[in-house]
């Protein structure tokens, strides 16, 4: 795979994403809890697809639940299959193409229901394109954060990009979570929505033009060719790699738990969305800098616990504005979000860029110590741990919390999580604990 020089092409392919996270975000966190009326509050018929309840809560819980799993477990085999694929268009190219297509035609599909109101048909046709959107969505950013470690020439180039890519899942985060709302405030229902933001899914042809593989000018790969079976030993024996999934795990289900129901714990509060949202993402390229700088000098660990720590005084934030709604002035509680979400600014691209940079990283040193070409299946492990985390999270913890009508909790599940991953992270290895230190900087500027 030729290399990608230069910042400003790494920035671009760093954007490449944007468009196919943009949905999965609006399915797992609009339109799933679209088919269900509990949680909402404020402007029910434009959340929701008919204003009514479509599926039978205790199936759809175990059905979500089984659809993220599902997408954790799949990802092993595909892992294999986009690193050993061998085509003339390319095996990356490749790979994208089969993923991106059924990617899109399933993301429509599941705008549609089959009946008009509750019903056991509805929760399984929903429950089966789940599972088939998170199948082939997995595959097409599998391979793209395959390509990761493959494109940059070095640590400080993978930082960089890493970094760039969690700029751009800011973006998506901002235009999901600040400008959704706003259009569903206006009226628009959230199928319609969600049909708005479909064209940005063409920021994934970005890696056809810009992806130079073997047979295309770009450098013959030294990679050994590893089975599925060779390929997953390599990866669950190397036990800093398992050590950093057990850790990133226990974050995953917080963060996915408050992605998947954000739009109920704001509805709940009365908050006004957008605003909160914009404090939260607008600062993002500024606050990485700061973590930027937190790593250089002290290492990925320390910058781990820190994002840890300030996302959690956010959800803190966000359980005394549910106590204070009612009670003091509506402006005073959303002057106390507004600063708690800036403060959360300093976790939220930390976060996407922490999980983009230790696999990518790992995967090149495994690369460059025995020529194992495991950067797929590093990511695929990965995603198998957090599938399982967000099918527990937004499964059977969000459906509970919607169906018992207690979404407040939501913060306190949320603050329980950040604290684990916290006491665990001082037990990292060295090789993670230090990751990034003394080119944080270089990849900044």
């Amino acid at each position: 795979m030729k290399k990608i020089t230069g910042k400003r092409k790494l920035f671009l392919y760093g954007c490449s994403g944007l468009g196919v996270n943009m949905l999965n975000i609006i399915v797992g966190s609009y339109l799933c809890s679209a088919l269900m009326t509990g949680g909402f509050v404020e402007h029910v018929e434009s959340w929701t697809y008919l204003n009514k309840t479509l599926v039978v809560a205790g199936l759809w819980a175990v059905l979500r639940f089984i659809a993220k799993a599902f997408d954790g477990i799949i990802d092993l085999p595909l892992a294999a299959f986009a690193d050993r694929l061998h085509t003339r268009f390319g095996r990356r190219k490749t790979a994208l193409l089969v993923g991106l297509i059924p990617t899109v035609i399933l993301y429509c599909l599941f705008l549609v229901p089959l009946e008009a109101g509750e019903s056991y048909l509805n929760t399984v046709w929903f429950g089966g394109l789940l599972i088939l959107f998170y199948a082939f969505y997995t595959l097409t950013m599998l391979t793209y954060y395959a390509t990761f470690s493959e494109v940059c020439a070095d640590e400080s180039a993978a930082l960089f990009l890493s970094n760039s890519k969690s700029i751009w899942d800011v973006v998506y985060f901002s235009l999901s979570f600040a400008l959704v709302p706003v259009f569903v405030s206006l009226g628009v229902n959230i199928r319609i929505v969600a049909l708005i933001f479909l064209p940005l899914v063409l920021t994934m042809l970005i890696p056809f033009f810009m992806l130079k593989e073997g047979g295309e000018g770009g450098e013959a790969s030294d990679e050994k060719p590893l089975t599925l079976r060779a390929s997953l030993a390599v990866s669950v024996k190397n036990k800093t790699f398992m050590y950093w999934m057990l850790t990133v795990s226990v974050m995953t289900v917080g963060l996915q738990l408050f992605l998947g129901g954000i739009n109920e714990l704001f509805s709940s509060t009365g908050l006004n969305m957008t605003v909160v949202m914009a404090s939260s993402f607008a600062p993002v390229p500024l606050t990485i800098m700061v973590y930027n700088k937190l790593v250089k000098r002290y290492g990925l660990g320390l910058g781990y616990q820190f994002v840890l720590a300030i996302f959690s005084v956010g959800m803190g934030v966000m359980l005394l504005c549910y106590a204070l709604s009612g009670v003091i002035s509506s402006l005073i509680v959303t002057l106390i979000a507004v600063a708690g979400g800036i403060a959360v600014s300093f976790s939220i691209g930390a976060f996407f860029s922490i999980t983009y940079v230790v696999p990518t990283n790992l995967a090149q040193h495994e690369l460059e110590r025995r020529g194992n070409g495991v950067a797929a299946m590093y990511f695929a492990v990965q995603g198998l741990f957090e599938g399982i985390a967000a099918g527990i999270a937004t499964g059977p913890i969000l459906t509970l919390l919607k169906d018992k009508n207690v979404i407040y909790l939501l913060p306190v599940v949320v603050i329980v999580c950040c604290a684990v991953a916290f006491v665990m992270s001082f037990f990292f290895s060295d090789e993670v604990k230090y990751m990034s230190r003394n080119v944080a900087m270089d990849a900044k500027e």
